[in-house]
């Protein structure tokens, strides 16, 4: 993982409280550009990198270099690089689900936690088994585990479904913005390394925690007109933190952040500080 451009902007104070904003599939650091001024603003120091595999960030080779444990130890050895103890972590699907498990396995480096519509990824992979409706919803992470066929699909028609994804937002991106989405889907070895992300996940087997196991003070946002998860599954992962609270933005979707980028900015600043 390579730092974000937006984390070397001028306007990051150095001297404030470390918040990483990590990003999901199929977006990088640009996912957080309703996000990252308003922080901030407020006075936090603002990391957003592109994860592993991502943009500008390295590209390793093999379905294992993108299991949850190693993901989470590039995010834990970024904030130590900026002298950071206990910090806070913002994450945003694939990036929540990292996050997560940061708070699973690491609860010491966590000061607070954010998951914007992804669950805990045991509630999530225990959901696609188990949870007929989420079964059906999750059936593209199966397809993605196939050899090839997804980076075929992914980047057929100028990489069309996923700008189709992007613009289920009730405020889609513009052409521009796009355009910059499609240079860092162009980027080499981009799109297997985070295809990578579903394949190391189905190979995993995971443990449930217990319920209050997490102590990680913890706010959930979801948006409640996701169409890749159910709302249940963000009421189960509140159920595994021992301080969570969970808010529910009836008219999001998935890209909760930027349907409502001002409500999630003042959630974020409330429970932030």
């Amino acid at each position: 993982m390579r730092r974000g451009q937006a984390s070397c902007g001028r306007s990051r104070p150095e001297s404030g409280p470390i918040v990483v904003l990590l990003h999901g599939f199929p977006e990088f650091w640009f996912g957080w550009r309703h996000q990252i001024d308003a922080l901030a603003g407020a006075g936090f120091h603002v990391v957003a990198p592109d994860q592993r595999g991502y943009n500008l960030s390295d590209k390793p080779k093999g379905v294992a270099a993108y299991d949850l444990d190693t993901l989470a130890g590039d995010v834990i050895a970024l904030a130590a690089g900026y002298g950071a103890g206990a910090f806070r972590l913002v994450g945003h699907d694939w990036g929540a689900s990292v996050a997560w498990w940061i708070a699973q396995h690491h609860p010491e480096r966590l000061s607070h936690l954010v998951a914007i519509n992804a669950p805990h990824p045991a509630i999530w992979r225990d959901a696609m088994d188990n949870d007929p409706e989420q079964r059906k919803l999750s059936g593209y992470v199966k397809t993605l585990a196939i050899p090839y066929l997804p980076e075929l699909m992914v980047r057929a028609g100028n990489y069309r479904a996923l700008a189709a994804a992007l613009r289920e937002s009730t405020q889609p991106p513009a052409d521009d913005e796009i355009a910059q989405y499609r240079a860092a889907w162009s980027q080499p070895g981009a799109l297997t390394a985070t295809v990578n992300y579903y394949r190391a996940l189905l190979r995993r087997r995971f443990e449930m925690p217990g319920p209050a196991s997490l102590a990680t003070p913890t706010h959930i946002i979801w948006g409640a007109k996701d169409k890749y998860s159910l709302p249940r599954l963000a009421q189960a992962s509140r159920d595994l933190c021992r301080n969570g609270r969970l808010t529910l933005l009836p008219e999001a979707t998935h890209w909760a952040q930027h349907d409502e980028a001002a409500q999630v900015n003042e959630i974020l600043l409330s429970f932030l500080r």
